[in-house]
C-alpha cells in the first residue's frame, strides 16, 4: 500500500478516536458534576466495561474466523479474487458474528 494513501487514513482514524475519547470523558464529567447518584454512575461504568469486553470478544471471534477463511483460500490454492474466495470470506465473517451472538447471549449479565 502506498504511503500517500495510508498516512491520511491513519490520521483520520486517530483524530476520530481522539474526538470520541474527549466526548466520552466530557459526558462522564458532566454526569459527575450534575450530582448523579452513585448507583447511576456505577451502572454506567459497569455497562461501558461490559460493552468493551463484548466488542473485544466480537472482534476476536470475527478475525479468527476470517483467518480460517484466508487459510482455506491458501489451502485451496486460489491466487485470484474469485466469487468463491469472496463467498468464503463473507461466510467466515457471518459465522464469526453468529458465533459471537451465541456466546454473548449465553454470557451471564452483571
Amino acid at each position: 500500500m502506498d504511503a500517500d494513501i495510508l498516512i491520511p487514513i491513519t490520521l483520520f482514524l486517530c483524530v476520530t478516536y481522539a474526538i470520541k475519547a474527549l466526548l466520552d470523558a466530557r459526558t462522564r464529567a458532566k454526569l459527575i458534576a450534575a450530582n448523579g447518584t452513585e448507583d447511576m454512575i456505577r451502572s454506567l461504568v459497569q455497562n461501558e466495561e461490559q460493552q468493551r469486553r463484548h466488542t473485544s470478544l466480537r472482534w476476536g471471534i470475527v478475525l479468527t474466523s476470517l483467518a480460517v477463511g484466508f487459510g482455506l483460500i491458501e489451502f485451496f490454492g486460489w491466487d485470484d479474487v474469485t466469487p468463491g474466495a469472496i463467498a468464503l470470506l463473507l461466510g467466515a465473517t457471518g459465522i464469526g458474528n453468529l458465533a459471537f451472538y451465541s456466546i454473548a447471549r449465553n454470557l451471564p449479565q452483571r
